[in-house]
């Protein structure tokens, strides 16, 4: 399967976010008090954990990012970390009307539970008119968290959004078009998701995001995801109008469906659980691991082989992004591990 060669690289945007992770003793019952005891920095959103992972795996092709951040301390070390990481930031703009988007996010240290607190922020104004796809020369285009971009997600009269439009109008210039979601517990998730399916080539999301937007059951009787049930989701997206690939992820392994009826499974990589420290920005490396495949026109059964080992690094570490490591120790784990079968 080879490589288109006139465009080359990655457009990806949407919602870009800093992770405030406070360790704490408890959490407390409200007007209590819990002590902090420790903190850190991480990344989120999909551009921003996307783009990141792929310069960290060594992706061989150019990275760009596109969104807004506020004029303070968190959007100048959101560009200054781009700048880092050789992430072309020219489309990542600066709003004086809103705070670089935050989470705030609360972690009891004897349990590992986390409870969020989310500032949408600039992210919320992020319109179609800050999109410049024509001045991009990249061959895939990215945007998301889908249900978590208040403007882009505004259903019209006409059944269409401002992502919908985007990837359109992406999908005329040239573009392969990929989308990603926040798994959303409501029923909004159809209504805003589907629009898009039309003019999307690469869907990668999780069994949930993919039940919910299907209506279709992914757990077998004993309640444990299903990769049957989990490839006939995948077939009704295809249905849906995804143009190219359904690949559908879960704990213990993914599932990819093309539009001409090849399917392929891939188990994840058999981490100890003693040895994970978080799951948190998992998906979004298993997307990094694929699209770099995808990018490269490689195999499907490699692509996804990519993205697990992808998604087993970030789990080495409690933020999205600092467990990724270059490809080819990615593929070490997968390698001294071995993969889970399904």
């Amino acid at each position: 399967m080879g490589a288109p060669t006139e465009r080359r690289g990655l457009l990806a945007g949407g919602n870009w976010i800093i992770d405030h992770v406070k360790i704490v003793d408890r959490f407390p019952a409200q007007d209590a008090l819990a002590s902090i005891l420790g903190e850190s920095r991480g990344t989120g959103g999909t551009p921003y954990n996307l783009l990141l992972d792929l310069a960290m795996m060594g992706a061989p092709f150019p990275l760009e990012g596109i969104g807004l951040v506020g004029d303070d301390a968190d959007g100048r070390s959101i560009r200054q970390d781009c700048a880092d990481h050789g992430i072309d930031a020219a489309q990542l703009r600066v709003t004086e009307k809103a705070a670089t988007s935050y989470t705030d996010v609360m972690t009891v240290q004897s349990t590992g539970r986390r409870t969020f607190f989310h500032l949408r922020g600039a992210n919320s104004l992020l319109a179609e008119e800050h999109f410049d796809l024509a001045a991009s020369r990249a061959r895939i285009f990215c945007i998301g968290y889908l249900l978590l971009l208040d403007t882009l997600d505004i259903i019209s009269p006409d059944g269409t959004t401002g992502a919908s439009r985007l990837l359109e109008r992406a999908s005329a210039l040239g573009f392969k078009t990929f989308v990603d979601a926040v798994s959303e517990d409501s029923d909004r998730f159809a209504a805003v998701v589907r629009p898009t399916l039309p003019h999307v080539d690469y869907l990668v999301i999780n069994e949930f995001e993919a039940s919910r937007c299907t209506g279709l059951p992914v757990l077998d009787a004993a309640g444990v995801v299903s990769a049957s049930q989990v490839a006939a989701a995948a077939r009704a997206l295809l249905d849906s109008g995804v143009r190219e690939w359904v690949v559908i992820h879960w704990p213990a392994g993914a599932v990819a469906v093309h539009r001409d009826g090849t399917e392929a499974r891939h188990g994840s990589v058999c981490v100890p659980p003693a040895d994970i420290v978080g799951a948190a920005g998992a998906g979004d490396a298993f997307a990094a691991g694929m699209l770099y495949g995808l990018h490269e026109g490689l195999d499907i059964r490699e692509c996804l082989r990519m993205a697990v080992c992808a998604a087993a690094a970030n789990l080495y570490d409690a933020t999205c992004t600092g467990g990724m490591k270059p490809l080819s120790d990615c593929l070490r784990l997968g390698d001294t591990l071995g993969f889970r079968e399904i």
